[in-house]
């Protein structure tokens, strides 16, 4: 009996170890019963490995500033699977971060990787808030060149330069395309528009002070 036992909890640890969904890499997949409607799940082929080159792994000119003449005052180069063909499978990515003076990254997620980032010019308010089950806590932290920071995965993080010069940050995601959220973008500029009423609601703000809010991105 107790060989019986055994047997079968190893069986069930067996079978719960390999029941799980791998992660996604899209936002979303909607399931067809037609074959012929089929899509890869990451939405790529595999090239022949006979033909594999150089040039499938690599990206030039990540040494160079990026222009941040914009609203935000900042400027995200993404090295990801789009970038370097290579990456397709491996589950990694990059980002260089150019910030103007007083340059915001602003609030936003990676819903498929945790990101870790290194500073290599300036300063950097950057910081995360946790889920609502830890209480939303801000964790926050004033970052020098040379400085690390990490951002679990999916978690709401910005960063801010509280420098008068320019900064650079670099970062590395663990996703081959971790995707962005940026949050007064998808909350304030969706398409079409969330109707005022709700968003109204949920900030417990007057409905004109979302109509301003949303101004910027009509």
């Amino acid at each position: 009996m107790k060989l019986l036992v055994a047997i079968l909890v190893s069986a069930l640890a067996i079978t719960v170890s390999f029941a799980y969904d791998p992660s996604p890499l899209q936002d979303i997949c909607v399931a067809v019963k037609d074959p012929h409607h089929a899509v890869f799940v990451n939405g790529r082929f595999c090239k022949d490995p006979k033909e594999v080159e150089a040039e499938d792994f690599f990206f030039p000119g990540f040494n160079v500033p990026r222009n941040t003449d914009n609203n935000d005052g900042s400027n995200v180069t993404n090295v990801n699977v789009d970038q370097i063909p290579g990456l397709n499978t491996l589950g990694i990515s990059m980002v260089r971060i150019d910030f103007a003076p007083y340059g915001l990254n602003p609030p936003h997620t990676h819903p498929r990787a945790t990101e870790i980032l290194v500073v290599v010019e300036g300063e950097l308010y950057v910081g995360f808030v946790t889920s609502n089950q830890l209480g939303n806590k801000l964790i926050t932290k004033v970052l020098k060149a040379g400085d690390v920071f990490v951002f679990p995965i999916g978690l709401i993080h910005f960063q801010w330069n509280v420098g008068k010069t320019k900064a650079v940050a670099f970062a590395a995601l663990s996703s081959q395309f971790p995707g962005v959220i940026t949050i007064s973008k998808s909350v304030f500029g969706s398409n079409p528009p969330i109707n005022v009423d709700v968003l109204a609601k949920a900030f417990q703000v007057d409905a004109h002070v979302i109509k301003q809010l949303q101004k910027p991105f009509a």
